[in-house]
This record gives C-alpha cells, sequence and structure tokens, in this order.
C-alpha cells in the first residue's frame, strides 16, 4: 500500500471483496474503461490495466461467469460510443476471449452460454438513460444477471447512478481492491499529508474545481494554478486576459478568495496566440502584455520554472489538469514541464484526472508517479471533503 503521509491511513469502513463468497457465482463487475481514443486507438490504457488484478482475483475465487459493467462518456453530437474497442486488449491482457454483448436483452443468454469463469463485457451502459436516472427498473434489468456485485469503478462513485448505487440495493455487493486503495490514498492525502504540501491544478473551469481550491489553500504550503482556469483568475486580479477562456459568472465569486495569499500562485508568463491551431502568431509575453485579439493557451518558460520549483521543494505533491490547450503540440510545453517535475520529484506525488493522466503516459512518466487516480470528478470530490454516494452505498 503507498502511503502519503505523517498520520496513520485509516481503514475505510466498506464492504470489501474478502467479505463476500464469488464460488459459483455469477459476479457483476463495475470497472471504468472509459478511456481516451482516437480512431479507434486506445490513447491512454491506465484504467483498463487497472481492473485486470481484480478481474483475475476473482476469477481465482472460483466466480462461475465475470460479467464487466462499464460506460463511454457520451460524443459532442450527444451519441454514446460503443466499448467494443476496448476487447481486443482486454484479451491481450487476460489472455483469454471476452464475450462482448452488444445488447442488454442478449445478456442473459450469452452469460448462460459462456464457460465457467467465463468474462463477458456488456455494451456501454450509458446507451440507456435509465444508468444516469439511477433508474430502479433499469437496475433491476442488471440485476438479475448477477448474484453479487462489485464495485471496482472508483472514478463514477460521485456519480447517483444504477451502476453505482441502484445495485447494491439490489444484490450483495462489495468494493473491489482498486476502490479501497484509491479511497484510502485519497483520505490520507486529504488529511494526513506530509508537508510542504503543494498542489498544482489545471483544466478548463475553476467553477468545477474552487471547492477544491478552497480546501487545499489553507492546508498546502504552495499551490500553482494553470490552464484556463487561471484566466479567470487573472480576470479577477484585474488583469486583461484578451481573448482567452473565462468564466464571467465566476469572476466575482473568485475575487471573494484571498488572491493576494502568498501561497498561491499564478502565471507570469503565458503562450499566447491569435488562432487555436499554433500554426501561426504564437509568441511569449508576461501576463499584463496579452493583447485584446490574442489567446492564452499555456503558461510560459518563467511560470513552468516557477511551478517546477515549488514542486520540487515539496514532500508531497498533487496535481490535476493539463496547464494549457496541451492537445495542441504548440500549447503542451508547460504540461509536460509539470509532468516531468512530478516524475523527477523526490516528494510523494499523486495524480488524477484522465486529461492529466494522457500526458504521463504519452511520455513514459507513470512508473515514476507515487500515485495515480483512475477518477478525476471523484478524486476532486474526495479532496474537498464531499461524500461519494457509490461509496456511501457501500458503507457497512
Amino acid at each position: 500500500m503507498h502511503y502519503c503521509g505523517s498520520g496513520k491511513i485509516k481503514p475505510v469502513a466498506i464492504r470489501k471483496l474478502d467479505d463476500i463468497s464469488m464460488k459459483n457465482k455469477r459476479v457483476l463487475l463495475r470497472v471504468d474503461f472509459n478511456v481516451p481514443e482516437e480512431g479507434g486507438r486506445i490513447m491512454d490504457d491506465y484504467r483498463i490495466r487497472a481492473a485486470i488484478p481484480t478481474i483475475k482475483a476473482i476469477r481465482e475465487q472460483g466466480a462461475a461467469r465475470v460479467i464487466l459493467l462499464a460506460h463511454r462518456s457520451a460524443k459532442k453530437d450527444g451519441t454514446a460510443p460503443s466499448l467494443q474497442f476496448v476487447v481486443p486488449l482486454l484479451e491481450e491482457l487476460l489472455g483469454e476471449d471476452v464475450w462482448f454483448v452488444d445488447e442488454l436483452e442478449k445478456a442473459q443468454g450469452a452469460i448462460e452460454a459462456a464457460k465457467k469463469g467465463g468474462i463477458l463485457l456488456l455494451e456501454n451502459l450509458r446507451r440507456d438513460p435509465g444508468e444516469e436516472k439511477n433508474d430502479s427498473v433499469f437496475a433491476k434489468r442488471l440485476a438479475v444477471l448477477g448474484d453479487v456485485f462489485i464495485q471496482e469503478a472508483f472514478g463514477v462513485l460521485h456519480r447517483k447512478h444504477a451502476s453505482t448505487v441502484g445495485l447494491t440495493q439490489l444484490l450483495p455487493a462489495a468494493a473491489g481492491p482498486l476502490v479501497v486503495h484509491e479511497t484510502e490514498i485519497i483520505t490520507s492525502l486529504r488529511d494526513h499529508p506530509k508537508h510542504p504540501f503543494v498542489a498544482a491544478i489545471g483544466g478548463a473551469k475553476i467553477s468545477t474545481k474552487l471547492p477544491l481550491i478552497e480546501k487545499l489553500l489553507p492546508q498546502v504550503s504552495e499551490l500553482c494554478l494553470g490552464g484556463a482556469l487561471a484566466n479567470t483568475v487573472l480576470r479577477a486580479q484585474g488583469v486583461a486576459v484578451g481573448r482567452s477562456v473565462i468564466e464571467e459568472n465566476m469572476v466575482e465569486t473568485v475575487r471573494a478568495i484571498n488572491l493576494t495569499n502568498t501561497k498561491l500562485h499564478v502565471p507570469v508568463d503565458v503562450i499566447v496566440s491569435k488562432s487555436l491551431d499554433g500554426k501561426k502568431h504564437v509568441r511569449t509575453c508576461g501576463v499584463g502584455d496579452v493583447a485584446e485579439d490574442e489567446y492564452i493557451l499555456d503558461i510560459g518558460p518563467d511560470t513552468q520554472e516557477l511551478f517546477g520549483s515549488v514542486i520540487g521543494a515539496a514532500a508531497t505533491a498533487f496535481w490535476n489538469g493539463p496547464m494549457g490547450l496541451a492537445e495542441v503540440v504548440a500549447f503542451r510545453g508547460g504540461t509536460e514541464s509539470v509532468a516531468y517535475a512530478f516524475a523527477d520529484s523526490a516528494a510523494y506525488t499523486a495524480v488524477g484526472g484522465g486529461d492529466t493522466t494522457v500526458y504521463l503516459t504519452d511520455l513514459h512518466l507513470t512508473e515514476k508517479i507515487s500515485f495515480i487516480s483512475t477518477g478525476g470528478g471523484a478524486m476532486l470530490k474526495l479532496l474537498s471533503g464531499d461524500d461519494l454516494p457509490g461509496l456511501q452505498a457501500l458503507v457497512v
């Protein structure tokens, strides 16, 4: 077990895998296969690999069948994409065939036809509106497929869905080892971090990160803000940000925070451009020199050095969210600099959020990070002190 604090990790009072017999049972296992892909190619397989030990452990305990439940987020057009593209990697990692069930109506027959110990993956749960509504009828349609339910998708525990809450009310249910591990580590990080404790927070919307920022600011030694959310902070400080993405309705709320707190670090220089594609008009300037027709799209070299020195001095360091429009190569430098700073740090390093871990994977740095959470929103909620509905449903 990873350890990140000066205090003792308190055991989480939830039902665990060892509390339920798997022998000859049909096990519904909720996993998190919501992974980024381009053209059918998986861009970051960390979440899938993280679930493999649990799948194997359940089979070793004599499960009759292992039925994997998972989701993928909707596309921009609102359609729910298929999960079938993860099957080849699953089969490679498990060393055997995985039966993909493309319609829930076919699941019962497929489960009965599968061999003892067989593994099946159901289609994207969010193709049925009952999943996100925590609809009892949909939950029952899932529950009849299994004898027990194991929750191993930490990244969805902040959602009150059929596969996070509903199923726990219909079947004997427990948390898998990954959920237990992540919960313990993040709780310890929140309550007992070893100091100096620093955090680097990026991403697009400060509205989603503000509860965490307010929670962390009194606790951390230093807090670095980057990404588009830092633009809103700069605007609240009275700095002109040109055409940069900001949350106008959050400016007054952000002003209520002590923006002069010496713990808080915002960009001192930035990478700007008149276009978002990074192909022309890209330059570096101080935060006070952004033109009216320019976008702030990354932190600049002086800010990268500042953030790097802060991270390098830490005993515990936490990171969530890219430092700029990192999907465009011209604006990836800030995110990569933070990734390398975390990888090179002697601190206990914790990272969470799919947008963040993609870059660690690209740079082959995941092995140099102490703890990588499979959840973004769930990790932020737990760090902020909020209850997670999917976790509360498993409390003994």
